[in-house]
């Protein structure tokens, strides 16, 4: 097929981030068209489920942006009980409950642009969800399919092998792994749900689901070829293209590729296909949109654009009762959409909110659904920028009278939070989990850290002495050499914890530790209490001791810094015993602020 190799630009003042609106117990993000409008058509994008869709959110945002430059609109959202949606604790109607989501998607999508005709647009169990649904739609006028699911019960499968892989990469204890169900990162789905899933098959597919279709799919499954034949047999115009790239999308949020062919591939046949239907009739659209609200038994949660020309995405979560201490500022870890790993970043407001404690959640500048800011680099990890980002944050919850804030986050958001608070007096309280560093220096590469990071030489021993990892040993599942290398800079890294004096003399050492001491110095003469939480073997841990010696002795000149080490917990939290720790950490400190000072 042809594909067209390169997309209209962005404006110079840089994309806004979609518009949020709330429908059926769920967010959704309406993109309007940005260009001329070509047809009568929008685009409903159908996600897929679990890790996928983490790793997928991105991708989803920035072929929403090419289309809206191509003048064609589109809405994205989330299935009840998943991301920023409401939770549930029926699912008794089985997938049916999200087929719904989809058809109250596409009305709005409709309303909200005006269009009569839609192209579905869908990923992994995305793709089984929109073919259950899409006879209940009207004005049909293409199905795009990448990486399609066939065979329920073989998905069903493949997610089991698939969370073993991702808990036995994070290190989670056996004690601490699901024992039944379908659960993968820390994200069960409701066996209602995967029953119906179950009955799912190629078999089961009636008519063609639009007049015309493109199937991405990868080449090493035989079951999208199936796929792509049957839309064939059922008298579907078909388009086929290769998925370039499924693997490294897919693997991990932080470390995923955009798959740019596909990129290309999707928006160039979605605007032939939009190019070639009527023109677009003078219809009514909505002015304007109301402020998506939803409502639980104890929080008031608002989806919201923020930021110079509304470029960042958020939710703000309010207690329905009384108010209690300082607003939590959830600053996002690495590229995990807002919701967070394992929806903690939701579970945490939600809760927080029970305690009478406001927050808000958001998406940093090119992460997820917050388009990036022109002219800055494609990697915002560990950049300066990133504190514009916080500075805009906080500006919303000063407007909303919400002061004063306590800012968190794991990994990279802990860097940004405890960065933030130098930078910025509305911040009065940090929580950092598992900070990697406490500053970063900006000529290390962020991408090589990224993909080749270590684990401490606590946890390799820990797992030479585990049976399985013998077991992956003969059956050549472990990359030796790798592993070998990373053994070695762990053993590098605790010999140098014994020889911290001598190594903060060397000359690249001593920025970092002047950076770090300052740092702390600052928080301190502030009064700012700072929460310092570790899983244990941590790799962050290194970092630390090289600062503050493996017994922790360089913090007690801090009387303001308490520090915790989480026992069993790996790097993400996913424990229940550690998210409970890191919740009442923080609900201890906010709640000490006194919100009328």
């Amino acid at each position: 097929m042809k594909q067209q190799t390169s997309l209209p630009a962005a404006s110079s003042g840089g994309p806004s981030a979609a518009r949020p609106v709330a429908f059926s117990e769920t967010i959704g993000l309406f993109m309007p068209a940005d260009g001329q409008v070509v047809a009568d058509v929008g685009v409903l994008f159908v996600s897929p489920w679990g890790l996928e869709e983490m790793c997928l959110r991105k991708f989803w945002r920035i072929i929403a942006d090419d289309l809206s430059a191509c003048g064609i609109a589109s809405l994205r959202f989330d299935y009840p009980g998943t991301g920023d949606a409401l939770d549930r604790s029926d699912f008794s109607g089985g997938l049916t409950i999200w087929e719904d989501a989809v058809v109250a998607a596409a009305g709005r999508l409709a309303a909200l642009s005006g269009c009569s005709r839609i192209v579905v647009v869908g990923q992994g169990l995305g793709t089984a969800i929109a073919l259950r649904a899409i006879h209940r739609l009207d004005g049909v006028a293409g199905f795009v399919a990448l990486a399609p699911v066939t065979s329920g019960r073989a998905y069903l499968r493949e997610m089991q092998i698939w969370a073993k892989m991702v808990e036995e990469g994070l290190g989670i204890a056996k004690e601490h792994r699901a024992a039944e169900g379908i659960v993968i990162a820390g994200l069960a789905m409701p066996e209602e749900i995967a029953a119906d899933i179950r009955k799912f098959s190629l078999a089961t597919l009636g008519e063609k689901p639009a007049p015309q279709c493109l199937v991405v799919k990868r080449p090493d499954r035989p079951g999208d070829q199936e796929f792509a034949a049957k839309l064939v047999a059922d008298g579907a115009l078909v388009t086929e293209a290769d998925y370039q790239g499924y693997d490294d999308l897919v693997s991990n949020p932080a470390t995923a590729v955009m798959p740019q062919a596909v990129r290309l591939a999707v928006v160039d046949w979605i605007s032939r296909l939009a190019a070639a239907l009527p023109a677009q009739l003078a219809k009514p659209r909505l002015a304007s949109v109301e402020p998506a609200v939803l409502c639980g038994p104890d929080f008031r949660e608002e989806a919201l654009n923020f930021g110079e020309g509304g470029r960042l995405y958020g939710v703000l979560c309010e207690p329905l009762g009384e108010r209690n201490g300082a607003t939590v500022l959830l600053v996002g870890t690495a590229y995990d959409r807002a919701a967070g790993w394992a929806r903690s970043g939701v579970r945490l407001a939600r809760d927080l909110a029970a305690q009478g404690i406001p927050s808000l959640r958001f998406d940093t500048a090119n992460v997820a659904d917050s388009p990036p800011v022109p002219r800055l680099p494609d990697q915002v990890l560990y950049h300066e920028a990133q504190s514009n980002d916080v500075s805009a944050a906080l500006d919303v919850v000063e407007r909303r009278h919400l002061l004063p804030v306590v800012a968190t986050g794991r990994c990279s958001g802990a860097y940004l939070a405890f960065r933030s608070a130098l930078q910025d007096a509305r911040i009065e309280g940090v929580v950092a989990v598992n900070p990697f560093v406490f500053y970063w220096d900006p000529a290390r590469d962020i991408d090589e850290s990224l993909r080749f990071v270590p684990r401490t030489l606590g946890d390799y021993k820990g797992r030479l002495l585990q049976g399985e990892t013998f077991q992956r040993l003969l059956q050549g599942r472990v990359d030796i050499a790798r592993a070998a290398t990373n053994i070695g800079r762990a053993l590098g890294r605790r010999l140098a914890r014994h020889a911290m004096p001598l190594i903060h003399m060397l000359p690249q050492n001593r920025v970092m530790r002047r950076e770090v001491v300052g740092a702390f110095h600052t928080l301190s003469d502030r009064g700012v209490p700072v929460a310092l939480l570790y899983s244990e073997n941590d790799v962050g841990l290194d970092h630390f001791a090289e600062q503050f010696g493996s017994s922790a002795r360089g913090l007690r000149r801090y009387k303001n810094v308490d520090l915790t080490i989480l026992e069993g917990a790996d790097h993400n939290l996913t424990p229940e015993p550690a998210r409970l720790s890191y919740f009442e950490t923080l609900s201890a400190i906010a709640s000490a602020l006194d919100p009328q000072a």
